[in-house]
This record gives structure tokens, C-alpha cells and sequence, in this order.
């Protein structure tokens, strides 16, 4: 299933895909909630009522603005160097445990939704990455019990300012990766149930036509159940928090010259079975 948080007149709404068209959830059933949080902690008692939605269900009359399939996430946590093409091209050594980070919520957006370059900044690079929603909440999850806790999977673009996460002193990747806009996610949340094995998915990212990242998640150093199972040693993860899995080789600051994103670009994140994130960038004037 493919799910949407929509804009409605009253605000976020969550819907489900039939075709490309939206059909509100609660609209065409009225058990289901109007938020995707809660959507998502309904866990199995939700499914006969997304089905039923799907087969029966009034498609929205009017076409609508797609937002951030989880607009405010609890937690968005990112990995570092978890590709093996990415760890050559920046000369970096596999790490022998997973690099974690995180970017603030506030730069979640979504597709279509542009990318504002800030003013203090220079060097903002593209990062296209398979994002993992959790949809259980756990702490200290067994490595074999953890793909049972993800809800569905994402794309995403951790933008990045380089002069930030790199220059400043002691390197500031939290506020490097954290500029308002700066976490793209969509364009919809693919449930698990869609993707048989999430470590064999193609991933590109296009750069006002050309692809400038091509690679493959069979790619990661770390997959998806030791990277929860190493988080939620730390923290519990929650419903709606963001795993950002990592960027494969070809981004901007390691090409020669590097190649930063500018006004007026189009990046499109496209990742096999789930879609295409499509996000303009515009000066943050």
C-alpha cells in the first residue's frame, strides 16, 4: 500500500493511493484516524480497513497538495558512510560500527515542496537515501526481531551544507544537516508488506536530468536490522521516527570540481518499488 498525508482545509490529512488518485482514510472509514501516527500504532487492526478502502472506497474530487508522509517525526536519524562506493570515493575507511547523527524535524518537507538554499551557506550538497519509518515502538530490538518493527520505507534526500557539517570548528553536522528544508521525504510511505527485501533496491538521484548517484542498497555496510538494533540500544525508538539509511557514491563535495546545488535546480530521488522524490531548489532570499 502506498500512503499520503495530504493538505486538507483543516490540515494534514492521511490517504491512501488507488491508481495514483487519494481516497481519504476516514472519509471512506470512519474508525480510521485522519493522522498517520496513529494510523501507523494501529498496527494489524488497521489492514481489513485500508483493504476495504481500497476496493470500495471514493477517490478525493479534487486533486491535492502532497505533504510529508510524516510531517512531524519524533526523531530523524541519520547514518553516516554506509555505503561501500561512498566510503571509496571519500577515501574513508568502512567504519566498524554504524556513524549516527541526526537532523531536526523542522527540515522535514516533502515532494514537490522546494528545496530553500540558506544564505549561510556555499556548498549545499544532495545526499538520496532509503528512509525507514518505524512503526512499533522498542528499545534494545533483537537484530532479528527488527524488521518486524518498521511500518515502510521512503525516499529521501539528507541535503547537506559541506562549509557547515565541515568547516566550521569541530564540525557541526547536526546543524550542517539541519537547515529548514534540508530533509526531503516521499513522495508516499510504501508499507513493509510491498518491498520483499529492502537490501536489493536500486537507487539514483537525478540532477536536472543527469544521474549523478547509481548504485544499490546490497551496497550497505550496515543493514537495516543491525542499524535499529544498534539505535535502539540508546533510545527507544517511536512510532513515525525516521531512519535515514545512508548515501551511496557520486554526491557533489567528492566530485572534481565539486558540484553543489544551485537555484533554479531539479533533483529527483528515485529509488526501485518506491518511487520518486521530486523537489526544486530555489534561493533563500
Amino acid at each position: 500500500m502506498k500512503l499520503v498525508t495530504y493538505k486538507g482545509p483543516l490540515g494534514p490529512r492521511v490517504g491512501i493511493l488507488r491508481e495514483g488518485k487519494v481516497l481519504d482514510l476516514q472519509q471512506n472509514e470512519p474508525e480510521l484516524p485522519t493522522d498517520i501516527i496513529a494510523l501507523l500504532r494501529m498496527g494489524e487492526r488497521a489492514k481489513p480497513l485500508l483493504e476495504r478502502v481500497l476496493q470500495r472506497g471514493t477517490v478525493l474530487e479534487t486533486e491535492v497538495k502532497r505533504l510529508a508522509p510524516i510531517p512531524h517525526p519524533q526523531k530523524v536519524i541519520c547514518v553516516g558512510l554506509n555505503y561501500s562506493d561512498h566510503a571509496r570515493e571519500t577515501g574513508a575507511t568502512p567504519p566498524p560500527e554504524p556513524v549516527i547523527f541526526n537532523k531536526f524535524p523542522t527540515a522535514i518537507i516533502g515532494p514537490e515542496e522546494p528545496i530553500r538554499l540558506p544564505r549561510e551557506s556555499a556548498n549545499v550538497d544532495y545526499e538520496a537515501e532509503l528512509v525507514v519509518v518505524i512503526g512499533r515502538a522498542g528499545r534494545r530490538i533483537p537484530e532479528n526481531e527488527a524488521l518486524d518493527y518498521v511500518a515502510g520505507y521512503m525516499c529521501g534526500n539528507d541535503v547537506s551544507a559541506r562549509d557547515w557539517q565541515m568547516q566550521k570548528p569541530g564540525g557541526q553536522w547536526l546543524l550542517g544537516k539541519s537547515f529548514d528544508t534540508f530533509a526531503p521525504t516521499g513522495p508516499y510511505l510504501v508499507t513493509r508488506d510491498e518491498i520483499s527485501n529492502p537490501h536489493a533496491l536500486g537507487v539514483r538521484l537525478i540532477l536536472n536530468g543527469q544521474v549523478m548517484q547509481q548504485s544499490n542498497t546490497n551496497q550497505f555496510i550496515f543493514n537495516i536490522p543491525q542499524l535499529i538494533a544498534y539505535v535502539s540500544q540508546v533510545c527507544t525508538l517511536e512510532v513515525g521516527d525516521l531512519l535515514f539509511t545512508g548515501t551511496p557514491g557520486g554526491v557533489g563535495f567528492a566530485r572534481k570540481p565539486p558540484v553543489f546545488l544551485r537555484d533554479g535546480d531539479v533533483v529527483e530521488v528515485e529509488i526501485e518499488g518506491i518511487g520518486t522524490l521530486k523537489n526544486v531548489v530555489v534561493a533563500d532570499r
